[in-house]
């Protein structure tokens, strides 16, 4: 899986940075990192992890059984760990330009639009 990741996966990612996590466990974490704007369905999650464990990002920690259903925990690979890195790093290379842009625009006076045929 190449960078840049979509939300939903850098978070799914953040959750399982810490420690490994089953489905619901997840679906929490993901919904308090994004302070509550980003709710996964459990059909929309189990899909995006099936397809990090095909890409080597995520792999199975271990699974139980409670209350008679199959509980699977999940853990970053490797791979994960280093491609959450390397996204953490590019995304805060991204922020750290836009922040300099807005200072500048901020310090220096605003151009004013040139007009072509009376239109900004």
């Amino acid at each position: 899986m190449d960078t840049p990741l979509g939300e939903p996966t850098f978070l799914i990612l953040t959750a399982l940075a810490r420690e490994p996590l089953h489905g619901y466990g997840i679906i929490g974490e993901v919904a308090t990192l994004s302070q509550g704007r980003l709710s996964l369905r459990p059909g929309t999650l189990y899909g995006a992890l099936d397809r990090l464990v095909d890409a080597g990002l995520v792999e199975v920690h271990r699974e139980e059984i409670v209350d008679g259903r199959l509980r699977r925990y999940y853990r970053l690979s490797p791979v994960g760990d280093t491609t959450l890195s390397e996204e953490t790093d590019r995304l805060r290379r991204n922020v750290d330009a836009a922040e300099a842009r807005l200072r500048d625009r901020s310090r220096s006076p605003r151009a004013v639009p040139r007009t072509v045929g009376g239109m900004a």
